[in-house]
């Protein structure tokens, strides 16, 4: 898919509609994206800054999404686990951007080469208009190759033969 098409279709999902959440931002080999969300009436706490599961939520698909449309349908790719750190209060515009680099591609295909799975962390920052850490999000991201339908046909036929 596209990558413009997707940050549209994904722009659309409820999750993210609903709460204010806007990709900004997916690069087209989709190694980068880039999120926003305004502080509204809908989307604000009691105290009148960011809701912690918005903030939350602007972060939660996209590593994982990313990951699927840069490795294919050779893998299987899940959010495994996830924590945040509420750092400062957020006001107004607040940001996160994702970035996944080459050395991290070919640590990814080089740990799950033999079928083994492969757990990465990622980072995110959430800052607001100043550049000031509102966030900080922790991903841990489940990657596993999936096995090669040839080997397990062939594997099926001679546990038949057996």
């Amino acid at each position: 898919m596209k990558s413009s098409t997707f940050r549209f279709l994904i722009n659309l999902w409820p999750p993210f509609l609903l709460t204010g959440i806007h990709a900004t931002r997916v690069s087209a080999d989709y190694r980068t994206a880039e999120v926003a969300l305004t502080l509204r009436w809908y989307n604000r706490n009691y105290v009148g800054t960011h809701f912690g599961g918005s903030l939350f939520a602007m972060t939660d698909p996209w590593y994982m999404l990313m990951l699927m449309q840069i490795l294919g349908k050779d893998y299987y790719v899940w959010d495994q686990s996830a924590s945040i750190d509420f750092v400062a209060p957020g006001r107004g515009v607040v940001r996160a951007k994702f970035a996944i680099d080459y050395a991290t591609l070919v640590e990814i295909r080089s740990q799950t080469a033999g079928g083994e799975k492969y757990l990465p962390q990622f980072d995110i920052n959430i800052t607001d208009d100043k550049n000031q850490l509102v966030a900080r999000v922790r991903k841990t991201i489940y990657i596993r190759k999936k096995p090669n339908k040839h080997q397990q046909l062939s594997t099926t036929k001679i546990e038949e033969a057996v």
